[in-house]
């Protein structure tokens, strides 16, 4: 079997990968084929535009496709950054400056407190089906201030209570436990083992 990881995001491969490395499939990601272009991720939820990517790479390449939408949503800011984490102040900028515009608005709403999440919906679809679908989360809390140079994206400012660390400073192997990416894709390796 050879399914897509259909993702442009090298860290998400380099994450992914070993997670599912104990199956005989062949992996296979965006980098590896023709220039496909990108499904527009309209929904307000992640297991909408999961779908959206899934559904859409599966009927432009004919291959069977795992896509997910993942994001951190804090509590205090209403929920965002949310599905538009990857988006959030727009699609090109640096997460430095996404940081800094986090940490201003927690500022000016101190009672509302630090909850955090980090999300992911995981979609595997062949053709116009859906095959399988998960949701994993993890809950934290938004650091005092960002911390680490591990893992990407937010991962600076998501502290995690159970390694008392943010998940910028975990290791990879430390990530992979707790990390709601990882999760999702331990998720989907059982699915994938059972129809084995």
């Amino acid at each position: 079997m050879r399914l897509l990881i259909a993702t442009t995001n090298a860290n998400k491969v380099r994450e992914i990968r070993p997670l599912l490395a104990q199956l005989p499939i062949e992996l296979v990601t965006l980098a590896d084929l023709p220039s496909i272009p990108e499904p527009e991720e309209t929904a307000h939820t992640f297991w909408e535009n999961a779908r959206i990517k899934a559904l859409g790479y599966a009927a432009a390449t004919g291959m069977t496709v795992v896509a997910e939408d993942s994001g951190l949503a804090i509590r205090a800011l209403g929920g965002e950054p949310g599905v538009q984490s990857a988006r959030f102040l727009g699609p090109n900028v640096p997460y430095e400056t996404r940081f800094e515009e986090i940490y201003r608005r927690m500022a000016a709403a101190p009672r509302r407190g630090r909850h955090a999440r980090f999300v992911t919906a995981l979609c595997l679809a062949r053709g116009e089906e859906i095959l399988f679908e998960t949701e994993t989360a993890i809950d934290g809390t938004v650091a005092s201030s960002p911390a680490g140079r591990n893992g990407f994206g937010y991962d600076p400012t998501f502290y995690c209570a159970l390694l008392d660390k943010t998940t910028g400073e975990l290791t990879i192997e430390e990530k992979t436990w707790v990390s709601h990416r990882a999760r999702a894709f331990r998720d989907l390796a059982r699915y994938l083992q059972e129809r084995q």
